[in-house]
C-alpha cells in the first residue's frame, strides 16, 4: 500500500509531464525559472528551500508547502531551521496559517523527521 507521500510525489510528477508536454513556451519558461532559483547562488539551496517553505505557509498552498518541505529534508535541514522558518512564517501569516502547520506537522510525522 502506497503511503500518502508517494501518492503526492506520484501526482505532482504525473501532472508536471502533462503540463510540459503542451507546446506553450511561457509555460515551460516559469516552470524552468522556478526549478533554476532555488539552485546555490548567493543563497544556498537550503536557505532558499526555507524561504520557499516560509512563502508557502503564509500563502496557504499545501501542494507548495509539501514540495518544500520535501526539499529541506532532502538539503538536511535540521529541526531547529525548520522550526524557526515555521515561526516566522506564523508571525508572518498570523493564526490563519496554523492549520497549515499542522499539515506540516502531520507530513513531518510520516516522514519520520528528527527521528
Amino acid at each position: 500500500m502506497k503511503s500518502s507521500i508517494q501518492n503526492i510525489k506520484e501526482y505532482r510528477e504525473k501532472m508536471n509531464e502533462l503540463i510540459l508536454k503542451t507546446d506553450n513556451k511561457n509555460i515551460k519558461r516559469f516552470f524552468a525559472i522556478d526549478s533554476n532559483i532555488y539552485k546555490d547562488g548567493t543563497l544556498d539551496k537550503k536557505t532558499k528551500e526555507l524561504m520557499g517553505l516560509v512563502a508557502s505557509t503564509v500563502l496557504r498552498c499545501n501542494d507548495c508547502i509539501f514540495y518544500h518541505l520535501d526539499q529541506c529534508i532532502k538539503e538536511k535541514v535540521t529541526p531547529d531551521e525548520l522550526y524557526e522558518s515555521l515561526s516566522i512564517a506564523l508571525i508572518v501569516g498570523g493564526s490563519i496559517t496554523i492549520p497549515h502547520i499542522r499539515y506540516i506537522f502531520e507530513l513531518l510525522e510520516e516522514m519520520s523527521f528528527g527521528k
